[in-house]
């Protein structure tokens, strides 16, 4: 590669009341072009290995089971669970000799099974990360790292301890848990105000709709 900008990838997962975070650079082209869009894309997408690992598997298994009863009809064994021929018979007689009941109950692990694949094969799988505006490099940030921050900013305006907020980021939603302190009423507004602001300086990619809860009940101060 020719003009060498830095990925960075900061923490990993959700949630937070603390601040930690990790670093690392990867050498890609401009930040702005393709080559940088894939090294992105593959910082913040899942990888489909597991899953195609699982299908994998169990094609194998079918098959070999499909070749070994094979193999034992060609030399006149009994089948070790039932004969190809026999199979293929029952399958093409369905839904005859099946009770409803158990014809449905296959049907629907069948379907579920299929569409878990599916959707696996078509939906873009997402890791606990975001992207951060940078003009020099394209920045990564777990979903921890900006909890932590968001967390802080939350402490300040509510005036209370680390203990007492619990922030969760997903990838569309930023939920902020809040226990006040017993006789010290928190304001919502005030803590919705300060995560936003939080937000918008941090700039995310996708921008988190956010929701603050404050519990009813509050803890004794020390």
């Amino acid at each position: 590669m020719n003009n060498a900008t830095d990925v960075r990838t900061k923490g990993s997962h959700a949630a937070g009341n603390g601040e930690s975070g990790a670093a690392s650079a990867v050498s890609a082209p401009d930040p702005r072009g393709a080559g940088m869009r894939r090294i992105l894309d593959r910082e913040t997408r899942s990888s489909r290995a597991g899953v195609a690992g699982i299908a994998a598997v169990l094609v194998i298994i079918l098959c070999g089971y499909g070749l070994l009863e094979a193999a034992v009809r060609a030399i006149g064994q009994p089948p070790w669970l039932i004969d190809p021929q026999t199979a293929a018979e029952r399958i093409i007689a369905l839904p005859q000799g099946i009770p409803p009941l158990l014809l449905g109950a296959i049907g629907a692990v069948t379907a579920m099974a299929g569409l878990f694949f599916f959707l696996n094969a078509v939906l873009p799988g997402r890791r606990a990360r975001h992207l951060l505006p940078d003009r020099r490099a394209g920045v990564v940030a777990d979903d921890e790292v900006i909890a932590s921050a968001l967390a802080r900013r939350a402490r300040l305006a509510a005036n209370v301890t680390q203990e007492q907020v619990m922030v969760v980021v997903s990838q569309r939603q930023v939920i902020v848990n809040v226990r006040p302190t017993s006789g010290v009423p928190v304001s919502e507004n005030a803590v919705l105000a300060a995560v936003l602001d939080e937000l918008r300086d941090m700039a995310p990619e996708p921008m988190p709709e956010v929701r603050v809860n404050v519990a009813t009940s509050g803890v004794i101060g020390a």
